[in-house]
């Protein structure tokens, strides 16, 4: 399993894998490599860089105060010095694309595009707080097949989708322990979800017009309680050649490879 070591010592796992264009695809807050699973096989003709952020998955973790955008868009760009890359394009789901937005202030010559999965400049309290109940929380089930029970009605926004995708999508958020379902990142991310909810959050909208000039995708679930209509409508209006959909039964986060999505996808990487 592939990894390198960031500037600060951490080990930190990373995939890399076919030919074409170079897209990082960067995952939601709590997820690993495997967010992209399921739109991999639909994106054969670039080459897709996963990375386990510090304290998810694979990677070590870290002091819970570098667990921040700006610390972790430091990460991203030393696996781009330790892979050689001089630009890239980035495929940023929630997490990920603040991370995206991030990157376009401090290093925007390296970026040769930006999706958007289901986040944008301003972050909905309702989706944050949904968060905030459950992060860091050990999952009190003991297999997968007791999660599964459930887990329709946990998805809230998730239409339509047929029981074993629910069942490969929690397969991919935890592992099996000894004495039930534990996470598979630090549980200390908590502290930062609590505290964006105990402070003001701060205005976005000028990372996100740092993605100016650059080809620019967005999505958005339409029953997303992170991304709101309203904010979709106006990241539209203030990029007007951005691609954009709306993902149909699909909450926060889609998963992809629904039609919407990966039409808008395609698109996307045609402009790279």
């Amino acid at each position: 399993m592939p990894k390198f070591q960031t500037s600060d010592g951490l080990s930190l796992h990373y995939e890399d894998e076919g030919v074409g264009t170079p897209l990082l695809c960067l995952s939601g807050l709590t997820r690993t490599v495997r967010d992209f699973d399921f739109v991999a096989p639909h994106l054969a003709h670039m080459r897709l860089i996963r990375l386990d952020y510090r304290g998810r998955g694979l990677s070590d973790w870290a002091d819970p105060s570098t667990y921040t955008p700006l610390i972790e868009g430091r990460d991203v760009l030393e696996l781009m010095d330790h892979l050689a890359l001089s630009q890239a394009a980035v495929l940023g789901t929630s997490r990920g694309g603040l991370i995206a937005m991030t990157l376009s202030a401090m290093a925007k010559p390296r970026l040769l595009g930006v999706a958007l999965n289901d986040v944008g400049p301003v972050l909905a309290r309702q989706g944050l707080e949904k968060i905030a109940l459950v992060i860091g929380k050990k999952p009190n089930f003991k297999d997968f097949d007791s999660l599964l029970k459930v887990w329709p009605d946990l998805a809230q926004g998730f239409d339509n989708v047929p029981t074993i995708r629910f069942r490969e999508e929690i397969s991919r958020l935890f592992t099996q322990g000894d004495t039930g379902l534990e996470l598979n990142y630090d549980p200390a991310l908590r502290q930062g979800v609590l505290a964006a909810l105990d402070a003001d959050l701060p205005d976005l909208w000028p990372l996100f017009e740092t993605l100016s000039d650059l080809p620019l995708c967005a999505l958005r679930g339409a029953n997303s309680n992170l991304l709101s209509e309203t904010t979709f409508s106006q990241m539209r209006e203030r990029r007007p050649d951005m691609i954009a959909a709306v993902v149909p039964d699909r909450g926060h986060v889609p998963y992809l490879d629904e039609p919407a999505a990966l039409e808008a996808l395609l698109q996307w990487t045609k402009r790279l």
